[in-house]
């Protein structure tokens, strides 16, 4: 199998851990470079950093056969299990594992209930592809977390920042973060993607086929999806290097629970996935979009209500720090596990 793999397939990991190191040194060795990154935003998330996203996103939606969708709509085995995974379990674990392991630093126990409430809609397109994850799954749970991250984010903020710890006894914390805010985020790491992949298969389908539109094009722009997410990784490290450099045993504190709750959360929902008779595309996709997180609406809502210098910033900067190894790892493991579950129902049509 690793003999069919591009070179950068084969070595992603080494790949992914080398812009990390070169965004964590860049950041560090490079006066401003941080700065520079952050002086032209889009919601709040640096404009390079931004695009980085956009492009990382694009091949895959352009990968979605759009008129299969309909099938996995249908399908309440796997949507009610996503929903109540990312809209009940995971912000609640998050809550949980922040008080654990974070009782004496309030900014950062913030920011990780932050991170948790940003259920995933970017980066897991690509952790469940490279799963052999169902790709027209993966779109309509990202689709259905962008819906209720415009409704509900705001809501589930101050409910487990203000309301719950004050039912328990503990210290409060207020959230000022719109609506509109939450939906321009997803309106441009998602929305724009999407129309774009959706508008590429189209017009590509419809001028020269089905046939050529997959052995021919997407090869040819499949692999930026790869190139788009080294760029964002490096750029995304070298924005806070110096700030998670300088302070080690903060980050270690702040890993622990961020560790514990991908590996609870994408174990619990393959687990569940296989009692309920998912098959293996399909728990790859539940377990990936339960177990990732939107880090990049996280950072801006952090940013923009508590600073750049935050504690709570800082928070959600580690979580992709955590998160990119953690679910690379994971996607090794997921495709070890496929001998554990039924035949797929459908195949996830990979080019």
């Amino acid at each position: 199998m690793a003999g069919r793999l591009s070179f950068v397939d084969r070595y992603l990991a080494l790949w992914i851990l080398a812009a990390m190191a070169a965004g964590l040194g860049l950041g560090r060795l490079v006066p401003g470079l941080g700065d520079a990154l952050a002086s032209v935003t889009v919601t709040g998330v640096s404009l390079p950093i931004a695009l980085g996203l956009l492009v990382m996103m694009y091949p895959v939606l352009a990968k979605v056969r759009y008129d299969r969708l309909g099938t996995v709509t249908r399908d309440r085995r796997l949507l009610v299990p996503s929903l109540l995974l990312n809209w009940v379990v995971g912000p609640a674990l998050m809550f949980a594992l922040a008080w654990l392991f974070l009782p004496d630093l309030p900014a950062y126990r913030t920011g990780l209930i932050i991170v948790g409430l940003a259920r995933c809609i970017a980066m897991v397109i690509i952790w469940n592809d490279l799963a052999c994850g169902h790709r027209e799954a993966a779109a309509v749970l990202v689709a259905l977390n962008s819906v209720f991250q415009v409704i509900a984010f705001a809501a589930l903020g101050w409910f487990y920042l203000s309301v719950l710890p004050g039912w328990l006894g503990l210290p409060r914390t207020d959230l000022d973060v719109s609506t509109w805010q939450i939906a321009r985020s997803v309106l441009i790491f998602l929305g724009i993607p999407l129309a774009a992949g959706y508008l590429t298969r189209r017009i590509g389908e419809r001028t020269k086929g089905r046939t050529w539109y997959e052995s021919r094009l997407l090869p040819r722009i499949g692999p930026f999806a790869l190139y788009g997410l080294l760029f964002t990784i490096v750029l995304l490290f070298a924005l806070q290097g110096d700030a998670i450099t300088s302070n080690p045993l903060d980050v270690a504190r702040i890993a622990l629970p961020l560790l514990v709750y991908f590996a609870v959360m994408w174990a619990g929902s393959m687990s569940l996935a296989r009692a309920i008779g998912l098959d293996h595309p399909r728990a790859t996709t539940l377990a990936f979009t339960a177990a990732g997180n939107n880090f990049e609406l996280a950072i801006a809502v952090a940013i923009a209500t508590f600073g750049a210098s935050s504690g709570q910033a800082l928070a959600g900067v580690v979580g992709p720090l955590i998160e990119v190894p953690a679910l690379i790892a994971l996607v090794h493991v997921a495709l070890r596990t496929r001998r554990y579950f039924t035949a797929p129902q459908e195949a996830p049509t990979h080019a």
